[in-house]
């Protein structure tokens, strides 16, 4: 298994329910920590290897103004086992 350090850290921070981390100092962020969480998953979702995976940019537009629901992306790493 090739190790988990090729994963992106933006997604280990979502994934592992860290975002404090990532925002550590970042009042601003801290006090919109629902809206950061969402616009990393679809950052994340945009950066998908296999773009067949990626979403359109009409489904991101959705997303970002909440008419459909952010799904949890996958790792986008063609390194995760």
């Amino acid at each position: 298994m090739i190790s988990s350090n090729k994963t992106p850290k933006h997604y280990t921070f979502v994934n592992n329910g860290k975002l404090d981390d990532l925002v550590e100092g970042d009042m601003e962020a801290m006090n919109d920590i629902k809206c950061v969480e969402k616009l990393l998953m679809i950052s994340i979702w945009c950066i998908q290897e296999d773009p067949s995976l990626r979403p359109t940019m009409r489904k991101v537009s959705q997303m970002l103004q909440e008419v459909v629901e952010v799904d949890v992306p996958p790792n986008p790493s063609p390194f995760s086992g």
